[in-house]
């Protein structure tokens, strides 16, 4: 057999980084590991290829040449997965798809478009599928509510995978979450209980990457880091604080968090000294009713400016997902985001517009109450949203433009980072490479920011109080800098499909 692994396109949200990478000549942030990883599940004999379509064109050679193309993709993705889908029938390749879009929603591709739905973990599924394929014999779907051991998850074929091309790598070290929010689907996908790796899978992992002659970022790709918080520390946290030793620390990882990891110094000590510089945490909402609403329940009858400010003062970058559109958000909740943001130095704010996925506790609760729409598309950048909010659509989407136009503008950006680092105390073990790469990245971004946009003075600002105040931060300051490039980029994107009016957050709206 010859398999053709396809990861279709994203479209340019925050999250792809896109116009930020830019600088440093890359075209995508990570590599599809779901993809890797399933390659490595395949047979050896059998020849495989992969096409990251976010860094590289499909083309009908490709496609051609594979007796299957195995197609993996987020909900984002969907309009480029289709697209996939079409040029596979069109040139009678079959077709087996996998990943959270054909788990959750696969119906609407239809039951005639994919040939094979693989509709939940490979780990489970796969072999199943092999062995009747090789009986001829494969079904349609296969599908499981079990939840598989992922001690037997092989190590990524990382040899499918151009390097050069990407940001970052990535690892797995857990999947599921303990919590359970009433929006999200991970609990749906992955369990309550967190399912983790050993301490030697995952050093082996990292063995993988350095024998590959990685030596920049990596992020693991956890949900929830800390599920388990009692394995990370005592077995997991210590074999690689050992590994990166061994190594001279070549890797600087970066993760997802619940917010009550700020309730655990030893855990967040021994993170820094692993290597691990930011975590990415769901913060969702200031207001305490809108967390109580979702059962938020990390970030309930907390402090949530202070725990922040624990984990920056620990070596640690929070990077948040915040909600927009929940039940209880009164009519000053967009002033309240910014000005939230704005205070918790929290530079990398990702803000979306409240979704309901199929099957959570928030789909079943908008049907029930007959508030369900058609739409909707995971990108969350769009305002768009899959149900009636209580607020309405036309001031959810006005003050989402709002917040988003707000807080990436040049003052209030390069401000936040400003206090960011003023709360920031990194490890000091892994030192900075300095490459003629990042020098062009420097030049190049320096162009961009400090000479053609219209806010270059407060970027000029940044660089001397970065230089006079924490000279050590300096490379960090200009990353985060020239991100800032790209969010804006997106966020001039955004349109509301109302009106392109500021809302006046302190009227009734809706």
């Amino acid at each position: 057999m010859n398999i053709l692994l396809v990861y279709p396109r994203y479209p340019d949200t925050f999250w792809s980084f896109r116009h930020a990478l830019k600088f440093l000549f890359k075209k995508a942030t990570f590599p599809p590991l779901g993809l890797v990883t399933v390659a490595a599940m395949l047979p050896k004999e059998w020849g495989k290829k992969l096409v990251d379509m976010n860094t590289a064109n499909l083309s009908d050679d490709d496609i051609r040449w594979a007796d299957y193309v195995f197609i993996s993709a987020m909900v984002a993705q969907d309009d480029s997965a289709r697209e996939v889908v079409d040029r596979c029938k069109k040139l009678e390749t079959k077709i087996v798809g996998g990943g959270p879009v054909f788990s959750v929603g696969y119906e609407e591709f239809g039951h005639d478009d994919i040939d094979h739905l693989i509709s939940n973990e490979a780990e489970e599924l796969l072999p199943l599928f092999l062995e009747d394929l090789k009986n001829g014999c494969a079904k349609h779907i296969y599908s499981s509510d079990r939840f598989p051991d992922i001690k037997k998850t092989p190590t990524p074929m990382w040899s499918l995978v151009e390097k050069r091309k990407y940001q970052s790598m990535s690892v797995q070290y857990s999947r599921g979450c303990p919590f359970n929010c009433e929006f999200c689907d991970i609990v749906i996908m992955n369990g309550h209980v967190p399912r983790t790796k050993t301490a030697d899978q995952i050093t082996a992992e990292l063995d993988a990457l350095y024998d590959m002659g990685w030596r920049a970022s990596v992020f693991f790709v956890d949900d929830n880091f800390i599920g388990n918080k009692r394995k990370l520390k005592s077995e997991v946290l210590p074999a690689i604080i050992k590994w990166m030793d061994d190594k001279k620390h070549p890797f600087a990882f970066f993760t997802e968090a619940s917010l009550n990891l700020a309730d655990d110094e030893e855990l967040m000590r021994l993170m820094a000294r692993a290597g691990f510089d930011t975590v990415f945490v769901g913060i969702e909402s200031p207001n305490e009713e809108s967390l109580q609403e979702c059962n938020k329940l990390p970030n309930k009858g907390r402090d949530m400016l202070e725990s922040i400010r624990k984990i920056q003062n620990h070596g640690l970058q929070v990077q948040g997902g915040f909600i927009l559109g929940f039940d209880s958000d009164p009519v000053s909740i967009f002033k309240s985001h910014i000005e939230f943001i704005q205070k918790s130095g929290i530079v990398t704010a990702m803000v979306g517009v409240l979704m309901a996925p199929p099957g959570t506790k928030l789909y079943k609760r908008m049907k029930e109450e007959n508030r369900l729409l058609a739409g909707g598309t995971g990108d969350n950048t769009d305002g768009s949203t899959n149900f009636v909010p209580k607020m309405g659509l036309e001031a959810l989407s006005r003050g989402y433009k709002h917040v988003v136009d707000t807080i990436y503008e040049p003052k209030p950006y390069y401000d936040r980072i400003i206090t960011f680092l003023k709360e920031y105390q990194p490890c000091a073990k892994r030192k900075f490479r300095l490459s003629l790469r990042h020098l062009i990245a420097l030049a190049r971004s320096t162009w961009a920011l400090g000479v053609l946009e219209k806010g270059r003075l407060h970027y000029w600002r940044l660089v001397a109080w970065t230089l006079v105040k924490k000279p050590t931060t300096f490379p960090l300051s200009m990353t985060l800098a020239a991100q800032g490039f790209h969010f804006r980029k997106v966020a001039r994107k955004i349109q509301s499909p109302f009106t392109d009016d500021v809302p006046d957050c302190g009227k009734q709206q809706g």
